[in-house]
């Protein structure tokens, strides 16, 4: 597992573990804190665009402060983004984002939401977003989310007047947001979503504005304010011992896959909204005019009589006094007509009740997973740690069976016992729900409506928990989780999943072959159950060919995996296909992968998506063997390199020496290292003079702030923001005599085609006569873009910067990204061979 420091501190804010699901353990003024949010009846939207384009502390302030139920609406998950903690892209990135999402809201006490949209890639202006994204669909999406969250507030991160100026994708959710205002509330919009959530009318829509967009903080301070909001954000708590800005920076510390870690901030802040749609401000208050007591609902005030007192006398010393008063609002509840009030506010009472008593109640699989048609043992523990009167009549499980108890839960007298759970056969797998089918360019597919939004897949396997409080039934549900200890970490929780009784992967997900010999491939069958049985065949592309036809599978322990090699013959003339490994057990064929994710500061997730990999015979020629690759921010182009047959040794920078350097013909620069190693600029003169004694140094994409070096190249050379997003853009040839385009492979326009997602980015934007420009790029309605790929002879060597994503064409099997990056790494290489045999 790969390891990232846990957040200190982290059960002051919310009682719920990070690793999965872990009974809760609240502290009293955690309790008295969800009190005040039980009593008052208001609630905020914040939309954005991605994950970590939320503001923590308006959130944090919202929810901490105000009190207010508060959500944050992401219209993606991110998917388009880097990865700076693993390899993790795309699909997966989006997965392991939404889980730190899902951790921020843990902390600064939001809700989580997100639509359809597909992140894929930067955009440069809304109209580009829109055509790409179904702008029908996801404005349908932030729709039916105001429709079900219902906010009296929605405050939009960025601007829906000022579309070019910043990400596509920003201005779009503004946008959205802003017409979405209006049509929340039009019953006649999308009428058959008012079955899974009425219409919905919001008070005020808000855009949280700041000096930056008005370019300097004297522009703003001179600006007219008289339809904006300001709240001190930096407010301390005292029950936390934090103020906001130390909860909202470690919110978004949780960001980590983006290197969002930073240092707390303390001391007053200033935040602005500002008011762009709505009912007129009335002060300083977002909900002016909205009643946000209990007296908002028919009934409540006898509601609000009871809880008000509650709050207003709260016993810090043993809470669980309160329970008899909150059993009787809680049935006052039960008669209010207001369907929505009472759905959240039954939730949180059941919560507060639950904490009152310092119930713990744990349903714990003694296995992490199962596969279909299978019983589980289950561990059930039941604690009551006050001298209220409950009993537990009995457990209901999800798969329809009840078993009777009627146990009285004395104070502190734990209460376990085992009992059985039944997997079906009708049960969906634990996977997330917008990956289960294939969905577009700019949109998830998801069937059911009812999941539309939600931040995961709900959890299937649960057990209810029958209980009688002080005379008075109630049931509480948990998930059903694994309980597991290691000894150097002590006691651990993951969730309890349902997974395939077979899965199987192919290790590499882009197979090259650089001739038409053939290649040997393994195949790693994982079982999911006890004596897995069967046979595995691989489909292929006609014109390719794979021996054996099937090899026989038998594994003897669920959790365990067989390695099986299959050899795979390419055609003679150059090919692109896919290839997938089917698993047969008995009558069912499986072929899908189970990929788990592992990291310390996010749930265990597993992803089950279909098993297949590119094959590629290429026509390619390469110079050179020995290459060097000091990693950067992290990237799949060694694995890449060696599959086209080079030696590829990773270095860390102190193993960067003159005498290291000597053994390799060229060294590749990850990307972005120049932003993340912090001692490379002291290694910058031994890069150079590498490249000086005849060694190539390719640097790839740096984003230009915060570089780490003022040096990154031994002549002149200034990055830019510049980028081509259009995967298709025209490429034009700036010298198409240079050797990086002839040798040993002739670049053509045809190695362009089939990029993904965008040309490059973090172009050069100026640079010394030394550099030769080669090629000429640009987005429509722009200017040409030269920077993209820019070569100078140094010395014996050639040290190139390219911005070309080949970080993301390798790993998609893009032929032509492949031949071009051979060139670069075989410059100048046939010089030095013919001159060394003049030596000799």
């Amino acid at each position: 597992m790969r390891k990232h420091l846990l957040i200190v501190g982290f059960l002051i804010l919310a009682p719920i573990s990070i690793n999965a699901q872990k009974p809760t353990t609240p502290s009293a003024s955690y309790i008295y804190e969800s009190i005040q949010k039980l009593n008052f009846l208001g609630s905020v939207m914040y939309v954005a665009a991605h994950p970590d384009d939320e503001n923590t502390r308006l959130i944090s302030y919202i929810s901490n402060q105000l009190k207010a139920r508060t959500a944050y609406l992401s219209l993606t998950r991110g998917d388009g983004g880097q990865n700076l903690i693993g390899p993790e892209l795309r699909e997966l990135l989006g997965v392991i984002r939404t889980q730190e999402l899902l951790a921020a809201r843990r902390i600064d006490g939001g809700e989580q939401l997100f639509t359809r949209a597909n992140d894929f890639g930067y955009s440069k202006n809304p109209e580009e977003t829109l055509s790409i994204w179904n702008k029908e669909q996801v404005l349908s999406d932030v729709v039916l989310a105001i429709r079900k969250f219902k906010p009296d507030v929605i405050i939009n991160r960025f601007d829906h007047r000022t579309p070019g100026s910043t990400h596509g994708h920003h201005t779009s959710s503004a946008m959205l947001s802003y017409e979405a205002f209006d049509l929340a509330g039009d019953k006649d919009f999308n009428s058959d979503l008012i079955k899974h959530a009425s219409e919905w009318q919001p008070k005020r829509l808000f855009f949280n504005t700041s000096w930056w967009f008005y370019g300097s903080q004297e522009n703003f301070e001179n600006a007219d304010k008289t339809n904006m909001i300001n709240f001190d954000i930096g407010t301390y708590y005292p029950l936390k011992g934090m103020s906001n800005n130390e909860v909202a920076a470690l919110a978004s510390s949780q960001h980590l896959c983006q290197g969002f870690g930073r240092l707390a901030q303390r001391g007053s802040q200033q935040e602005y909204i500002e008011l762009i749609k709505g009912e007129p401000l009335n002060g300083n208050d977002i909900f002016a005019g909205i009643d946000t007591s209990w007296n908002r609902i028919k009934g409540g005030k006898a509601i609000g009589d009871i809880l008000y007192t509650i709050e207003n006398n709260f016993n810090f010393k043993n809470p669980s006094t309160h329970i008899p008063q909150l059993i009787e609002a809680y049935k006052l509840l039960q008669n209010i007509d207001n369907k929505h009030w009472k759905t959240q506010k039954t939730k949180e009472f059941k919560a507060i009740i639950e904490m009152c008593a310092g119930l713990y109640l744990e349903a714990s699989a003694e296995t992490y997973s199962s596969s279909l048609n299978q019983n589980i043992n289950i561990n059930i523990e039941a604690l009551n740690r006050s001298n209220q009167n409950i009993v537990l009549e009995s457990i209901m499980l999800w798969d329809g069976n009840t078993v009777n108890k009627n146990i009285t839960l004395k104070n502190n007298q734990k209460q376990t016992f085992k009992t059985e759970y039944y997997i079906s056969t009708e049960e969906d797998y634990t996977s997330p729900y917008w990956l289960n089918k294939k969905g577009s360019l700019g949109m998830y597919e998801v069937e059911s409506k009812s999941l539309i939004g939600k931040p995961e897949t709900p959890r299937s396997v649960n057990i209810n928990f029958n209980l009688i409080i002080n005379d008075f039934p109630l049931t509480i549900t948990k998930n059903v989780t694994h309980r597991y200890s290691k000894p150097d970490k002590g006691e651990l929780y993951r969730p309890f999943e349902i997974t395939p009784e077979a899965s199987a992967k192919i290790s590499q997900k882009v197979i090259i072959f650089e001739n038409d010999k053939p290649h040997d491939i393994s195949i790693i069958v994982k079982a999911g159950k006890d004596n897995l049985e069967g046979y595995v065949e691989i489909s292929h592309p006609n014109d390719w060919n794979v021996y054996p036809k099937n090899q026989k599978v038998f594994i003897k322990h669920k959790g365990e995996e067989q390695s099986l090699t299959f050899t795979i013959f390419p055609p003679k003339y150059q090919s692109e296909g896919f290839i997938s490994p089917i698993v047969h057990i008995g009558d069912k064929a499986y072929s899908k992968e189970l990929i788990e994710i592992k990291y310390d500061h996010i749930p265990f997730q597993t992803v089950i998506l279909p098993s297949e990999s590119k094959v590629v015979r290429l026509d390619i020629k390469k110079r050179g063997e020995n290459i060097a690759y000091i990693q950067g921010a992290g990237d799949m182009v060694p694995e890449s390199l060696e599959q086209l047959g080079y030696n590829v040794r990773i270095l860390t920078l102190n193993e960067i020496d003159d005498q290291t350097l000597s053994k390799f013909d060229a060294l590749v620069v990850g990307i972005r290292a120049y932003n993340t190693l912090d001692n490379i600029d002291f290694k910058q003169q031994q890069l150079f003079n590498f490249v000086a004694d005849g060694g190539n140094m390719i640097v790839q994409y740096n984003t230009s702030y915060r570089l780490k070096t003022e040096q990154i190249a031994p002549y002149k050379l200034s990055l830019s923001r510049d980028r081509v997003t259009n995967e298709n853009a025209e490429v034009r040839f700036l010298n198409p005599n240079h050797e990086v385009l002839n040798f040993p492979n002739k670049i053509t326009q045809k190695d362009f085609e089939g990029w993904k997602q965008e040309r490059g980015l973090y172009f050069a934007n100026n640079w010394g006569d030394e550099f030769t420009p080669i090629l000429s790029m640009n987005d429509k309605g722009e200017s040409p873009k030269e920077g993209s790929l820019l070569v100078t002879k140094h010395g014996k060597g050639y040290y190139i910067y390219t911005g070309l994503s080949f970080f993301r064409e390798f790993p998609e099997g893009v032929s032509g990204a492949y031949r071009l990056f051979a060139n670069m790494l075989s410059l100048g290489k046939e010089d030095l061979k013919l001159e060394a045999k003049l030596n000799d």
